[in-house]
């Protein structure tokens, strides 16, 4: 098997924290009169895939200054970051999807593996900490770090890291991921378990795992 360039969105593809961020964030804006009541898994599942700007403008539409919105966005990611941070092993096994770790230790056996990822700085490593895999990846980058939507981050990473398009892929989930892949000219693996739908990826798979199948 020839060695490919495997860069993974987080959210929908290898966990799904969307149920212990609701939470947080509600929590976060408890008392300050604006309404949480629109922040729920479903709707977060929606949103993310999108930079971390526009989730929060989309989430909290009434809030017009600036400012405080800067403010609830900051309150919400450091609540969020807590949360996740406090999570027992166990906890975390329970919103990972099923078969990442085993799979990624055996992808990274003849693969270079990588992140790109919408979320602000700090969430990967939330990740790669709680799953156990920060070892596995070669390098990560997310809008955090770069201030880009996720075409030009995974162009930034590519350059980075001299990977050639033609033996690069992107697993995801979402038609933002897809259209990502598109623009920086890579071929998307289309995770049907995820947050989105998407047509038109070079493959889809029902689970992580097919992912062996696909790369060895």
């Amino acid at each position: 098997m020839l060695s490919m360039n495997l860069i993974f969105d987080i959210d929908g593809t290898m966990w799904d924290t969307t149920r212990v961020i609701a939470d947080a964030w509600k929590a976060a804006i408890a008392g300050t009169g604006v309404d949480s009541s629109g922040i729920t898994a479903d709707r977060l599942k929606k949103e993310f895939g999108k930079t971390m700007d526009v989730i929060f403008r989309n989430i909290f539409p009434a809030v017009t200054d600036q400012a405080l919105l800067d403010e609830f966005t900051d309150r919400c990611i450091a609540a969020e970051d807590e949360t996740l941070g406090a999570l027992t092993y166990d906890e975390s096994d329970s919103i990972i999807a099923e078969g990442v770790p085993a799979t990624l230790k055996e992808l990274s056996r003849n693969h270079r593996l990588f992140i790109v990822s919408n979320c602000q700085c700090g969430y990967i490593e939330l990740f790669t900490g709680k799953s156990r895999t920060a070892d596995l990846f070669e390098d990560t980058l997310c809008y955090g770090d770069t201030g880009t939507g996720k075409g030009d981050t995974i162009l930034t990473l590519m350059a980075k890291n001299g990977l050639d398009a033609g033996d690069t892929f992107y697993i995801g989930d979402t038609t933002g991921d897809f259209e990502a892949s598109n623009y920086a000219g890579i071929r998307m693996v289309f995770c049907e378990y995820g947050f989105g739908s998407v047509e038109g990826a070079y493959k889809n798979i029902s689970s992580f795992p097919e992912l062996l199948e696909l790369f060895g």
